[in-house]
């Protein structure tokens, strides 16, 4: 099955071996995000709704490069450092996921800088493009 490549305009180099995204038969599959900016420095150190934002943000560049929407996803895998932050992550989620939910789930682990509260990854289906 070919694959396709998603890098949306402004990325930056990944800390390590992987792309942003990939479209393979109508899907895409979007990398664990983190809250980084364009020197892959944490944005928003200790706010954990404000990182929820930029993640999401991100991930919804990378499905909009090809075509998709947020009402697209149909799966989430988040990670968080500290469960006192899950209202302030699901608060967030929430605006960018209004009306039926995507399904998910929530692990509780470290994360690849300490400052990151969040990761994300994500799944879209946005038809055979």
């Amino acid at each position: 099955m070919p694959k396709t490549i998603v890098v949306p305009e402004g990325t930056s180099k990944p800390i390590a071996p992987f792309s942003p995204g990939t479209l393979a038969d109508g899907v895409v599959y979007v990398s664990g995000t983190l809250p980084f900016d364009a020197n892959n420095d944490v944005v928003h150190v200790g706010d954990a709704g404000a990182q929820t934002r930029h993640v999401l943000e991100t991930i919804k560049s990378v499905i909009e490069t090809v075509g998709g929407t947020m009402e697209d996803v149909t799966m989430n895998h988040i990670f968080i450092t500290d469960w006192a932050n899950y209202t302030a992550v699901n608060t967030v989620y929430a605006e960018y996921f209004p009306g039926d939910k995507p399904a998910r789930y929530c692990v509780l682990c470290g994360l690849v800088k300490p400052d990151a509260l969040i990761e994300i990854a994500s799944v879209a289906h946005i038809g055979r493009r």
